[in-house]
């Protein structure tokens, strides 16, 4: 593959200053939102912020950014749409060169949080998109960036609901990249996730008399009920897709009372509970026996925001094409969830980026500068074919 120095050289810049936003998602992306936006303005597009304030009242901003063919903004329909977010998770430990958040360039590797998952995918499609000639498009190009991924998918969750560009695309339906880290393979179908909060309520006291009420009580026989989904969920074919690996829902549950002393009664005892959908198993049968159960045992039920499944047949002209500019054999399946499950209004969606996704959420987290390299080169060969 032959890769110009200059875009190389700007992708690694912009990813180290990407990684420089420290933006897990419990504190605010705001910062490097605004950056983003200022870059893609001076790069000739069109903006849309979409903001929120999350439950625990820190601001939250999206971005939704349209290069049209230069002198009109109207709708012309095709192009290209690409969609990262901005939250990394946390990196309370770090145990690469630097610190989380003062990115290292050591060994043909940028080491820093986010530098996978997914800043330098975002990084490689901003390079690519600057050293296209805005007056060569005949289509437009999209560029999404959302918040709250790794905590839920809201940012995507909300553009989906309140973006008027993101109508605009809908309507448009320009073929379309989730960039997370794939090693840029190209990736067809993903599951989704689904999962529910437990709360039992009981009354602390000194465990010695009968002035407590333990919470535990009521929990147990729920998570009884828990371990027989859990089996069941292993061993029953209807709930295994073989397309997928692992092909089951993999059911997973946790509990916690928080009770650090053997002579309190404990007063409130928390589950959870996480599974993967797929494409023909939503799992609402399973949350509702769960919720039945709970109801019986008058303990809290709260179904948490999930994310949906992603399904493009891999026969289907734009998996095919990316298969080729990507100068792979076959596109595959991943067990993972994407925002790309809430932007299934677009009829031609894949998951493709670079980086590896078992560097993802690491204490030593990096991007190979090979693939940075090599993911600037695909995604402008894309931005050619598919916007000029």
């Amino acid at each position: 593959m032959i890769v110009n120095p200059e875009d190389v050289a700007e992708a690694l810049e912009i990813t180290e200053r990407l990684v420089r936003f420290a933006s897990p998602s419990h504190v605010s992306n705001t910062p490097v939102t605004d950056w983003l936006e200022q870059q893609l303005k001076q790069a000739g597009f069109q903006c849309e912020r979409i903001e929120r304030t999350d439950a625990a009242g820190v601001a939250k901003s999206n971005l939704v950014a349209r290069r049209g063919p230069a002198g009109s903004d109207a709708a012309v329909g095709g192009g290209l749409a690409y969609f990262a977010h901005t939250d990394v998770v946390p990196a309370d430990v770090w145990e690469g060169p630097g610190g989380a958040f003062e990115p290292v360039v050591q060994d043909g590797r940028l080491y820093g949080r986010g530098s996978c998952d997914m800043k330098g995918s975002l990084a490689a499609m901003v390079a690519a998109a600057h050293s296209i000639n805005p007056a060569s498009q005949t289509h437009p190009l999209w560029i999404v960036c959302t918040a709250d991924e790794e905590v839920g998918f809201h940012g995507a969750r909300q553009v989906a609901r309140e973006s008027k560009l993101f109508r605009q695309m809908v309507a448009e339906q320009p073929v379309g990249i989730i960039g997370e880290p794939t090693e840029l393979d190209v990736v067809h179908a993903h599951k989704g996730i689904e999962g529910c909060k437990l709360t039992s309520r009981g009354r602390a006291a000194h465990s010695s008399t009968r002035e407590g009420r333990n919470a535990n009580l009521a929990m147990v026989p729920l998570l009884d009920e828990l371990l027989a989904i859990h089996r069941e969920t292993e061993r029953d074919s209807r709930w295994h897709d073989e397309r997928f690996d692992p092909p089951t829902v993999t059911w997973t549950f946790g509990v916690s009372d928080f009770t650090h002393a053997i002579n309190v009664t404990p007063a409130v005892s928390r589950a959870w509970v996480s599974f993967r959908t797929m494409p023909e198993i939503d799992g609402h049968e399973l949350l509702e026996r769960v919720r039945r159960k709970a109801v019986e045992l008058g303990i809290e039920f709260e179904p948490l925001d999930g994310g949906g499944t992603l399904w493009v047949d891999a026969d289907h002209p734009w998996v095919q094409s990316m298969c080729e500019m990507a100068g792979r054999p076959a596109a595959r399946t991943v067990s993972y969830c994407t925002d790309g499950g809430l932007f299934t209004e677009l009829e031609a969606l894949v998951v493709c980026g670079p980086g590896s996704i078992a560097q993802a959420h690491t204490t030593d987290e990096f991007i190979e500068l090979d693939q940075l390299a090599a993911g600037v080169e695909l995604y402008r060969k894309l931005i050619k074919s598919r916007c000029c």
